[in-house]
Formats: structure tokens, C-alpha cells, sequence
């Protein structure tokens, strides 16, 4: 069985040692190299291909958030290494993802490996069902690029065969692997409301709505050129949010 290969990315060098020392310990992990900033860290994925990055979030110059927003194509696992940092493991918990306080605990480690070298679940009954707040941020892939994705900046969310297309207040859009279903089963209703099986909305940017033929209506978003129909189905339900 071909081993983990792991980089380590820690701007303090105690910090590093301490934990690919651990590392080194587990014997399906290999460590392939370390770095003490976000500069050093691209370039040693770009060129060793981890499987894993365990990634400090606090660090001078370019945090480790930053460094996720630049990386593009890479379809490893980043382990969060923190210290204090709540909000951020706020963001992990209710996305799924794993990080590591330091000082880093053997047994809290070993538990982040297990997770990483466990089959992705596909049986939708195991996935992730917490619901989200207005404040929260999502950890997730939009398009080929791994970034925090504030759902309080999404105006619309519309399926694309088995993704689905997420529109934010920035102007960017891309696709994220995450079903009609999901979504609507995990954004704060008193924000977004699905209004066609294609289509949810998030009501914070509603400019207007007008009536449209057969009885169904169009609404127009911030930043959204084109109008998105309301279908007769889900009318009802917008209203509701608005009595």
C-alpha cells in the first residue's frame, strides 16, 4: 500500500518539528517536506504532490486561509493546524473537515489520519446534514479552486446535472459538488428559499419580482443578469417569508 505523503507548513520551526516527528512515527505516512510560509508552501505542492498538507492558519505575511485561495488543481486533503483560532474551527466542524490544535495530541492525530485514509462516503445518509448560519463559511471546491465560500455572499444557487452552479455578491461563480437537495436542506430558510427545482434563491438580494405567464412569477437579483422564474409550486412559499 503506497504511503500518505504529507507536507508540513508552519511558520514556526518547533512547531514543524514537532509534528513531522509524529508523523514520522505513523508508518503509512511519509513526510515529503515542509515549509515555513505560504511562498515556499505553493511551490512545494506544486512540485511534491501531496496527498496531505497540514496547514498553521496563523502566520505572518499570508495566513492560511490565503494559501487555499491560491491553489488550483490540487486535489489533496489540507489538515488546519490552530492555536486558537475559533472561528476557523467553527467553519471546519460543520463542513467535515478535520483540523488539529496545537500542541498537536498522538491520539487527536491518529484520528485525523484515519479519517483521511477512510473511503469518501457516498451513502448520502452519511453526509454532513448540520444546518448552517447566515455567518458561517463553507470549505469547499468552486469550480477547480479549494476556498472558503461565505454563505452570506451567495445570491443563487441553480443545478448543473450532479453540481450545482453558486453565484456570489463578487461577481464569481463556479460549480461545487453539492446537490439542490443538500443545499436546501442545510441554508437558514429565513435567507434562501428554493423557488424552482432549479433554483434557490437568497432573499437578501431580491431587487423585485413580477408576475410572469401561467401564473408564475420572475425575480430579479443583484448582480444576476438574467431574472429567475418562480415557479407556481414554490410561489407559496416565498410569499410566506415575506407576510
Amino acid at each position: 500500500m503506497d504511503k500518505i505523503k504529507a507536507l508540513v507548513v508552519d511558520d514556526e520551526r518547533l512547531a514543524r518539528k514537532g509534528l513531522i516527528d509524529q508523523l514520522n512515527l505513523v508508518e503509512k505516512v511519509e513526510v515529503v517536506g515542509e515549509a515555513d510560509g505560504v511562498p515556499a508552501a505553493l511551490v512545494s505542492i506544486k512540485s511534491l504532490k501531496p496527498d496531505v498538507v497540514f496547514l498553521d492558519i496563523q502566520m505572518p505575511g499570508q495566513t492560511g486561509f490565503d494559501l487555499v485561495e491560491q491553489l488550483e488543481d490540487y486535489n489533496g486533503k489540507i489538515i488546519f493546524v490552530t492555536a486558537y483560532d475559533d472561528y476557523a474551527i467553527r467553519a471546519f466542524e460543520i463542513n467535515a473537515l478535520d483540523y488539529l490544535m496545537k500542541p498537536v495530541n498522538k491520539e487527536r492525530l491518529e484520528k485525523a489520519l484515519e479519517r483521511l485514509a477512510a473511503p469518501p462516503k457516498t451513502n448520502a445518509k452519511d453526509k454532513v446534514t448540520e444546518k448552517l448560519n447566515y455567518d458561517d463559511q463553507l470549505f469547499t471546491t468552486v469550480g477547480s479552486k479549494m476556498q472558503f465560500l461565505k454563505i452570506n455572499q451567495i445570491i443563487l444557487i441553480q443545478s448543473d446535472g450532479d453540481y450545482t452552479d453558486v453565484n456570489l455578491s463578487n461577481g464569481s461563480h463556479g460549480l461545487v459538488n453539492k446537490t439542490m437537495k443538500e443545499w436546501e436542506e442545510r441554508l437558514p430558510e429565513n435567507h434562501f428559499v428554493r423557488v424552482h427545482r432549479t433554483s434557490i434563491i437568497n432573499t437578501e438580494y431580491i431587487e423585485n419580482i413580477e408576475k410572469w405567464f401561467n401564473y408564475s412569477y420572475r425575480v430579479n437579483m443583484k448582480g444576476i443578469e438574467e431574472p429567475v422564474v418562480i415557479s407556481r409550486r414554490y410561489a407559496k412559499k416565498l410569499k410566506d417569508l415575506f407576510v
